[in-house]
């Protein structure tokens, strides 16, 4: 393995800014006059799921756009990888990077057969049951982490979590009562959702609202061509005629998350371009949910304000993740050669990674979402993981399917096994970057899962190999607005998808606001997911306990007083594999912290800009690795 590192020590790729703002920190020197509170102050982290970093503007997103305008905007924003909602939910609640978290995608191979969804070992983890069952299996808590929530409580903060289900719960799982934080999301009011304090649910009532939660309606019907308006307009409102209203009432500190569905739930559903892929996410059925993300968080903004605590709180807007449009064609994949009734000639299948491998490999596959039935040729997973070779108790291979990156898990580790796995992977058009378990050994064509923070203290099972899909645009004339990826998923070429390296996926957005952070400050330092809560905890004093070292570091440079630090450029490169195939890692340092902009092999991934030095070449940027 080489690494190489950028000649200036400060150096960081291409920001795109909005029009009309400025390049540079509005406080010269890095600092304001501004004097830090005394007391502790409220917090609200709004999260837009699948909101791109350049689709916020006055157009689009006219809250957003203000709030970070007058505050403080991130425009070195990253997502952790895989580029996943629950991936970097587990970031966000514990400010610890997923190889401490053991959120390793949206789907995982946790180990053992989950028996409130059918007995799979590859679980959807956006489920409250699921989360009870892997945390039980897990001696309680399968983050191995504390969690934002359960640190505030301990200094004496209100908590409540409102909106999509599974990262709602994520950040206080192993506290299902409801009776220390209100948990509100899709099932609330089934017999699957975490129950409701009396307290809430008579609030609830007086403000004329359900006491369970609406469904998608017709948003939740792919293809759609509305945005997530009602359920939404009840977690909105949730929020502020009831929860909010509760809290002012308490006179102590609180942290309030709203998990917005949209853009994301909206974007991939759809149907603006069904089977093409333009406009693809670009669409106005796309556009309509971010403008619906943006309304809620105006309503938030307006009652805070309406309740005399505006002064008194910092808010947080961030999004999990990027997003692109989903792209079904490969020349090379002996699956998109087969026939399947419902799949276009010639385009890729749902599982079509799962049943490469295990053509190739020549070994039977079964489908564990569908009581580990064998996969007929012509057929496919239900949703599109599989499990290969051995048997139901010793498979060889387990696929867990994430849309823009796939989980390889060898659960034998071995050895031989994993050459064979990724001689076919290295053979595929639509492969783009291939990582590694260093216990298997190193491979040509790729690097470790350690250089991308997915080696640490996790106690879910760790995967073998981690696959990043190709990825590319329509030449637009801004790659990252009009990205495309192969994504392994049931949805269709034109929907859209996320979870790959791209620039398009890890560029997510992030503002600051309130009285703990800087005024009218642009943010040109890395920051990430795994930022927040840790700076979240600086804000509300909290005492942090960390069991893994993939920490997050506290954006100091965005509080009042801060200084901008200093920031390196590196680039990581495999060794070539046979085919020449190299996986390049575009990354940025702040001390130990680490931000990886795009990585996969040149020319198969939108935003990979480094070039690849090859032994002719007489100028190769300076020889260096990150400490």
């Amino acid at each position: 393995m080489c690494f190489y590192r950028n000649q200036s020590p400060n150096a960081h790729p291409k920001l795109l800014l909005p029009y009309g703002w400025p390049d540079r920190p509005s406080c010269p020197g890095g600092r304001c006059s501004d004097v830090r509170r005394n007391s502790p102050h409220n917090v609200v982290i709004y999260v837009a799921d699948g909101l791109r970093s350049v689709m916020v503007n006055d157009q689009t997103a006219p809250n957003m756009a203000k709030l970070a305008r007058e505050g403080v905007r991130l425009v070195n924003s990253h997502s952790l990888f895989p580029t996943l909602t629950m991936a970097n939910a587990s970031a966000i609640a514990t400010g610890h990077a997923l190889g401490d978290t053991g959120t390793f995608g949206n789907t995982i191979d946790v180990g053992f057969e989950v028996p409130s969804v059918g007995n799979t070992v590859t679980p959807f983890l956006e489920n409250d049951a699921v989360l009870a069952d892997v945390d039980e299996h897990f001696a309680g808590n399968y983050l191995g982490e504390p969690s934002l929530f359960e640190l505030a409580r301990a200094k004496g903060y209100s908590t409540a979590s409102i909106g999509k289900v599974g990262p709602t719960l994520l950040f206080d799982h192993t506290e299902r009562t409801g009776l220390q934080s209100i948990i509100i999301d899709d099932y609330t009011g089934t017999p699957r959702g975490i129950p409701l304090a009396p307290e809430v649910i008579e609030r609830l009532t007086i403000m004329g609202l359900p006491v369970a939660t609406p469904s998608r309606g017709a948003n939740g019907k792919p293809p759609t061509l509305s945005a997530n308006v009602v359920q939404q307009d009840f977690f909105a409102a949730a929020a502020t005629r009831v929860v909010l209203p509760l809290f002012a009432s308490q006179r102590q500190p609180f942290v309030l998350v709203f998990w917005s569905r949209d853009p994301d739930g909206t974007q991939h559903y759809q149907g603006d371009s069904l089977q093409q892929l333009t406009p693809g996410i670009n669409g106005p059925t796309s556009l309509a949910a971010i403008r619906n993300a943006d309304d809620d968080l105006g309503r938030i903004l307006a009652a805070l304000s309406e309740l005399g605590l505006a002064q008194n709180t910092d808010i947080v807007v961030v999004s999990d993740h990027g997003f692109s449009t989903i792209s079904k064609q490969s020349a090379t994949s002996p699956a998109s050669k087969m026939h399947y009734g419902d799949v276009p000639a010639g385009f890729l299948p749902p599982g079509f990674l799962a049943i490469d491998l295990a053509k190739e490999l020549n070994m039977s596959l079964v489908d564990p979402d569908n009581g580990y039935a064998p996969v007929a040729d012509g057929t496919f997973p239900k949703y599109d993981n599989g499990v290969i070779g051995g048997d139901r108790d010793h498979p060889k291979l387990v696929v867990a399917a994430n849309g823009g990156s796939d989980l390889i898990y060898i659960p034998d580790g071995d050895q031989e096994m994993a050459g064979k796995v990724l001689k076919i992977l290295l053979a595929q058009d639509y492969v783009s970057g291939i990582f590694v378990d260093k216990r298997l050994g190193k491979f040509s064509g790729t690097l470790p899962l350690s250089d991308i923070m997915l080696d640490g203290s996790a106690v879910t099972p760790t995967p073998a190999i981690v696959v990043s899909f190709r990825s590319f645009d329509t030449v637009c004339g801004e790659p990252v607005r009009c990205a495309v990826e192969v994504a392994d998923t049931v949805l269709q070429q034109g929907q859209g998808m996320h979870g790959s390296f791209s620039r398009a996926d890890t560029w997510n957005f992030m503002a600051l606001a309130g009285p703990d952070f800087r005024t009218g400050f642009v943010d040109m330092a890395p920051a990430s997911n795994a930022d927040v809560a840790r700076t979240i905890a600086a804000v509300m004093r909290l005492d942090t306990k960390d069991r893994g070292k993939l920490i997050g570091r506290v954006l100091g440079e965005a509080m009042v007083g801060g200084t901008v630090p200093e920031v390196q450029s590196f680039v990581l490169m495999s060794d070539p594999a046979d085919n020449s195939l190299q996986t390049v890692v575009d990354l940025q340092k702040v001390g130990d912290a680490r931000y990886i902009d795009a990585a996969g092999f040149p020319g198969r991934t939108v935003g990979l800009s480094r070039r690849v030095v090859t032994p002719g070449d007489q100028s190769p940027p300076s020889v260096g690795s990150p400490p």
